[in-house]
């Protein structure tokens, strides 16, 4: 796991939405970023979708940006291509920036494990928390609220500490290439 306190890697990606280049210095106004590593075909995901589209509504007007990457490749897993991306987000009504990174240069630079996986930095862009969205999982009966999520957020933006007990998300692996 990436240890707390690292800084943000920067990064340069396409939107598969808008089409433009998307980079950590378009999202340097706000006091929270929160970067979450995504993708079409995973169940977990899948599972989360629309707890993610309303945290994209619930924040869009506070002081915190959010940005999602899928970095699988998509020769083996072509449901996951910038094309799909696209639809995916349309579909699912997230209000975020939907990136592409090809190269899974920039997922590796994050230590992005899986999909999800979910990334806050602070007004200083270190990494404050690093986990879960909240405990839902397909299949366990709890519903999607994104409490561990929301926590660390509503924390870093009331000037507080992120709760030292941060549980790793789970999902499925990045698909990287071989």
């Amino acid at each position: 796991m990436t240890p707390l306190g690292s800084p943000v890697p920067d990064f340069s990606l396409p939107d598969t939405v808008s089409g433009q280049v998307r980079s950590l210095a378009d999202f340097t106004a706000t006091k929270v970023l929160v970067v979450m590593f995504l993708c079409n075909h995973c169940p977990f995901v899948k599972h989360v979708r629309a707890g993610l589209a309303q945290l994209s509504r619930d924040y869009e007007s506070r002081d915190v940006s959010i940005v999602g990457i899928s970095a699988n490749d998509v020769t083996s897993h072509p449901g996951d291509a910038p094309d799909q991306m696209k639809l995916e987000a349309k579909a699912a009504g997230y209000r975020f920036p939907y990136l592409y990174d090809e190269s899974q240069a920039v997922a590796r630079a994050f230590g992005a494990a899986c999909t999800p996986d979910f990334f806050v930095y602070g007004p200083e862009r270190t990494l404050v928390y690093r986990g879960q969205l909240d405990p839902s999982r397909p299949d366990n009966g709890i519903p999607v609220t994104g409490t561990d999520l929301r926590a660390a957020i509503e924390a870093v933006l009331a000037d507080q500490p992120v709760a030292a007990e941060q549980r790793p998300s789970i999902g499925c692996n990045i698909k990287w290439r071989a």
